[in-house]
């Protein structure tokens, strides 16, 4: 095959802390890989800055003058990981991308083997943590079952795999034909269909900085994968509805027998307490899951972009396929042009 482009995309919120340093771990393996002719010498490292506050895209413009490698997207707000992730997919160029986490608790080494595997001819190729000696035991724990709770549930996801990850260029462009606002990349991966592989490794600490990632967004991201390709929830609403029903039926056995054979029924209570309790809570619990399904319906429906790039730093292109220079190039090419 001929030699391929290379770009890594790596999402950015609040990194200034570590991000000089991925930048200088990251590009150490692309030279290594160009340097062997795995890919070629024209290859990208595309950051992409979700919103963040703390200077963030200004470091970015500074390792753009000193890496001419180095290009950028800054988006008009925060829009969460997923779509600054699915953002950098659509608006970077390459015969093969490469997402990582900027917080290097990706290993860059893995690099090499996965442009390995792609040239043998595989289109999507997974990073899969080999263990989880590095997470706490109640995130290894809550981890490890949410894996096999969505397996449970219907939905294809690689085990142990997060957003690191190569695609081929045809992978992406199929990616970009998945409509859905609700993104959960990990899950869309496997609907692609590509030849794919694995590569195991050994997830870091991070090198620096806080988590982007406390409790309540995991906890979100795990109920955005389950809505989002199970109708299993649904259905067990039936399943319960049906349960429901027979517990009824035999706590009402019970209660006649109390009142025919004992002296213990205390008259009335059991026919209305019982009930009104067992549906009382059923009906809010099937009620709140139709409701996480229609608030993704009407997420849906309005069809709002999934982002907004408010800037660019180096050839990133648009949606056309046409380069788009960042505002500050724009102001600086005007002011030339006086």
């Amino acid at each position: 095959m001929t030699t391929p482009t290379l770009t890594v995309v790596a999402p950015c919120y609040n990194e200034t802390e570590v991000l000089r340093e991925t930048n200088r771990q990251v590009l150490a393996a692309l030279e290594s890989l160009s340097a062997q002719g795995l890919i070629s010498p024209d290859y990208v490292i595309c950051y992409v800055d979700d919103g963040s506050s703390d200077g963030t895209w200004e470091l970015i413009e500074a390792l753009r003058s000193e890496h001419g490698c180095v290009q950028g997207l800054r988006l008009s707000r925060n829009r969460g990981h997923q779509n600054a992730l699915f953002a950098g997919l659509m608006e970077a160029p390459g015969d093969a991308l490469i997402s990582i986490d900027a917080d290097l608790q990706d290993d860059p080494a893995v690099i090499e083997q996965m442009v390995r595997s792609f040239r043998a001819g595989h289109d999507v190729v997974y990073g899969v943590r080999a263990d989880r000696s590095t997470d706490g035991s109640f995130k290894r724990w809550s981890a490890e079952l949410y894996y096999r709770v969505l397996a449970m549930l219907g939905v294809s996801v690689v085990f142990n795999h997060a957003d690191f990850r190569l695609l081929s260029r045809r992978a992406v462009e199929t990616l970009r034909e998945y409509r859905e606002v609700n993104l959960f990349l990990r899950g869309l991966m496997p609907q692609l269909g590509f030849p794919s592989s694995t590569i195991p490794y050994t997830r870091q600490a991070r090198f620096a900085g806080e988590s982007k990632y406390p409790l309540g967004k995991m906890i979100a991201l795990a109920l955005e994968g389950v809505t989002s390709f199970s109708a299993a929830p649904l259905r067990a609403i039936t399943v319960l509805g049906i349960s429901v029903s027979a517990i009824s039926v035999l706590l009402a056995v019970w209660a006649a027998w109390l009142a025919v054979f004992t002296e213990q029924a205390v008259p009335g209570w059991a026919s209305i307490v019982v009930p009104m309790a067992l549906l009382g809570g059923v009906n809010l619990f099937c009620v709140g899951i139709i409701g996480e399904y229609v608030a993704k319906i009407y997420l849906e429906v309005k069809a709002r972009p999934r982002y907004t790039v408010q800037d660019r730093i180096g050839a990133a292109t648009g949606p056309a396929g046409t380069v788009m220079p960042s505002a500050a190039a724009s102001a600086r090419d005007a002011v030339n042009a006086q």
